[in-house]
């Protein structure tokens, strides 16, 4: 008899230290954290939290869970994070879901009665399995829309169910009414549900039931730890990004377990000229997804700041083929390569496509860390975005911003730390703010200052970890568990 073959991935969880915390946030906010941590642990009696997603890697869900349990282990609360399986059908399904969350048709497809059987009976196979290790009053918070089908039989078998969704738009309509008409029948039995802004919440969702928690970067993740400018230069010429000649030291930084790690890995490059050491470049960061409109910075790029002076362009992203929840990655990408091809010869030498592995989590991280680093201005010129936490990561490097006044970048991008674009589809603007920074280096620097500042203050995970204790805390002793 052949073996039956787990839908389930477990992620291993692996402790990341609280304690190098206090020294950036201060003893106060360090005191309160560990007080919050320790009434929570007493009141949960045993019970273990549950995160549930989609994929371990290549998004920024995946990347903040890696953080965030980390360091709930750490604080001794348990914790288990566990990944979901599916079929290409499936993941069609969910991608439609997400993009027409978006207010976006996507690839046009139906949501009827035959995708919603398919998308109930692959979730039910998934459900049949963590019944078997998820216990009575066990907490399971669901992350986005590919996993809304399980908590109504995770709410009969006894665990208390909160839903995560991190995407959403500050609008309804058809589009969007028809995404959330489809889940609205998985989602009823959830004790609670989770978004990032107040605006994302559907209007079918009963008053006080939904809570608001923003997400937060990881300041000593791989992704976000202080990378010096020889250790930033000798990474990207290690990837094949940068001309410079043989590094002259490692590209050396901290894993997320905290032992030591070397960049060896290269990138995928599609370019005709690398940029030297001290040419500007303009980076936008992002998967390769319609609504990044990574096409649409290549535009702009091409034709509102390469004519105006000097500068090169990056586009990086991760590796098409290691994505495994994003069916559209790959055509994406190739739309772009293509664009890339056809733009005139002078403005195609200072543009880079750049695709990073996924087979080493934490050594893509500090690629991206070091490609952030070096940049002169970082854009994030999305359609629409749930958060957008490249723009965060982005402001904690001390980097100015272009982005789209779109979704939760707008609460990212206050005053005095970037530039938002009223409508992301004007290119113009587009370039004339990129073209204003790369011109105006003071200004770029005082800029990326105050938004190292801003994100110290306001999306750091000790926030994000404290509005989550208050939010299981109150569903504990509403339900009786505690």
């Amino acid at each position: 008899m052949m073996k039956r073959v787990s839908l389930l991935i477990t992620v291993p969880v692996n402790p990341r230290p609280v304690a190098p915390m206090e020294g950036l946030i201060g003893g106060p906010r360090y005191t309160r954290l560990r007080a919050e941590a320790d009434e929570f642990r007493r009141g949960l009696g045993g019970r273990c939290i549950w995160n549930i997603n989609s994929t371990a890697t290549g998004g920024g869900v995946a990347e903040m869970l890696q953080a965030l349990v980390g360091y709930v282990c750490d604080l001794d609360v348990p914790v288990r994070w566990t990944v979901i399986g599916g079929d290409p059908d499936f993941f069609a399904i969910t991608k439609r879901l997400h993009n027409r969350i978006h207010g976006t048709a996507g690839d046009g497809g139906p949501l009827g009665a035959a995708e919603a059987e398919h998308y109930a009976g692959v979730l039910a196979a998934n459900a049949g399995e963590l019944l078997g290790e998820i216990r009575p009053g066990d907490l399971v918070l669901l992350h986005d829309p590919q996993t809304a089908g399980l908590a109504a039989p995770l709410v009969a078998a006894g665990a208390t169910v909160v839903w995560r969704c991190h995407i959403g738009v500050d609008w309804e309509d058809d589009t969007t009414r028809a995404a959330w008409e489809f889940l609205r029948p998985y989602l009823t039995a959830a004790h609670g549900h989770v978004f990032s802004r107040s605006k994302y919440v559907p209007s079918w969702v009963p008053a006080g039931a939904a809570s608001i928690i923003p997400p937060s970067i990881d300041p000593f993740a791989p992704k976000n730890q202080e990378l010096d400018r020889d250790t930033v230069r000798a990474i990207l010429a290690t990837i094949g990004v940068l001309d410079g000649g043989t590094p002259t030291k490692p590209g050396r930084y901290v894993r997320g377990d905290g032992t030591a790690g070397e960049v060896t890995g290269t990138a995928t490059v599609v370019g005709e000229r690398l940029p030297g050491p001290d040419d500007p470049v303009v980076v936008q960061v992002s998967r390769w997804d319609r609504l990044k409109d990574m096409a649409g910075v290549l535009r702009g790029f091409a034709d509102h700041v390469a004519p105006a002076g000097p500068g090169y362009l990056m586009l990086v992203g991760p590796e098409v083929a290691e994505v495994s929840d994003d069916p559209e990655g790959a055509a994406v990408y190739a739309e772009c390569v293509a664009q890339w091809r056809e733009l005139p010869a002078a403005v195609r030498a200072r543009a880079l496509l750049v695709t990073l592995p996924l087979d080493d989590v934490d050594e893509n991280a500090a690629m991206v860390n070091a490609v952030q680093r070096h940049a002169a201005v970082i854009a994030q010129k999305s359609l629409a975005e749930g958060f957008g936490l490249t723009v965060a990561e982005g402001m904690w490097k001390r980097r100015p911003l272009v982005a789209s006044a779109v979704g939760g970048i707008q609460d990212q991008v206050v005053d005095g730390t970037g530039i938002l674009l009223a409508d992301p589809g004007d290119l113009g603007a587009f370039g004339a703010a990129v073209r204003g920074l790369l011109d105006d280096p003071d200004r770029a620097d005082r800029m990326g200052r105050a938004a190292h500042s801003h994100v110290h203050e306001t999306f750091l995970g000790d926030r994000h970890l404290l509005r989550y204790a208050e939010l299981f805390g109150k569903l504990l002793s509403r339900t009786g568990s505690r």
